[in-house]
């Protein structure tokens, strides 16, 4: 799956848990295997192709990761140079993400999140978050990239009163998510769940039927459940978010901007939460925790709108 972001994607802040050399991107890519049981069905990759740029890796080497390779700064240091801010950006996207599990668990007494797109791991993850305030809080990760597969299962681990698991599919076949037995393993699917899409939205095109497939994960939640989505706008600088998605899209990355109605109606069956669909920053703010990483100064918002919504 893709990554946690076109905004947090563009970080050049030390990662949390890096590993200590890069060379240790390739060494793991050499050593990947399934979880025993795991069927791919061909239709995953399981190797890693180093030509070639990938969501997960310049997100990881914007937050200043050892897990990319030259395509992947070349690609990242090209999109970055037409986003201003782009490290206080990422800070709002990743506070976000925080805000929102901390506000699911406190307030809708939801423990149970499916974050889709996860990405490499890195600082405040779901799972870091969620346990934080309750250890008992259970997490399922999906993501299509084998890299990612290799960290999760050595670095996303779980509080002895919860579960973190870890789904290797992508979005674009939900069913393929939605029947793995890892998901009913770690999740009650009679119970409330978070299901999180933070900033992974843009890589999907409407023709590729995204609405419907954010339909279909909401429809296969309890009432309750909650809806968070984070997406990157070109609503506050079009020729600098254009010139960005140009970049991505000659790499052979599809990178969508959506407009701030476009977002709202990813969120068409939920009850939109206060207050509604708004800038990174201002998605309740009280919530917020100590920076994580010393930031650039910027102006103006993020450039993403954001929100959650709850299934009736």
């Amino acid at each position: 799956m893709n990554n946690h972001s076109w905004l947090s994607a563009f970080a050049p802040t030390k990662r949390v848990g890096a590993w200590p050399h890069r060379a240790h991107a390739a060494a793991i890519a050499e050593r990947i295997t399934m979880p025993e049981g795991h069927e791919t069905g061909g239709r995953l990759p399981t190797t890693i192709d180093t030509t070639t740029p990938h969501e997960a890796r310049f997100y990881d080497y914007w937050l200043g990761g050892v897990d990319n390779y030259p395509a992947d700064r070349r690609l990242g240091d090209e999109i970055a140079a037409h986003i201003p801010g782009i490290r206080s950006m990422a800070q709002a996207n990743r506070a976000f993400l925080g805000r929102t599990v901390r506000y699911a668990i406190t307030d809708l007494g939801i423990t149970q999140f499916l974050d889709i797109g996860t990405g490499l791991p890195t600082a405040r993850n779901t799972h870091q978050v969620a346990q934080e305030v309750n250890p008992a809080a259970r997490i399922v990760y999906v993501d299509k990239d084998p890299l990612v597969l290799a960290h999760a299962r050595a670095l996303m681990k779980s509080t002895p009163e919860g579960r973190t698991a870890f789904i290797h599919a992508d979005l674009r076949e939900p069913e393929s998510i939605l029947r793995d037995p890892e998901l009913t393993r770690t999740l009650d699917m009679d119970r409330p769940i978070g299901i999180m899409l933070i900033s992974v939205l843009m890589y999907f095109r409407d023709s590729d039927g995204i609405r419907d497939i954010v339909a279909r994960f909401l429809d296969a939640v309890p009432p309750g459940s909650s809806l968070a989505i984070s997406h990157a706008t070109a609503d506050f600088n079009i020729r600098g978010a254009q010139r960005a998605a140009e970049a991505a899209e000659r790499s052979g990355i599809t990178m969508i901007t959506r407009n701030r109605t476009e977002t709202e109606k990813f969120f068409a069956g939920t009850h939109l939460l206060a207050p509604g669909i708004t800038t990174l920053e201002d998605w309740h703010p009280e919530l917020a925790e100590v920076p994580l990483f010393d930031v650039e100064p910027h102006t103006g918002p993020a450039w993403a709108w954001c929100g959650m919504g709850r299934k009736p």
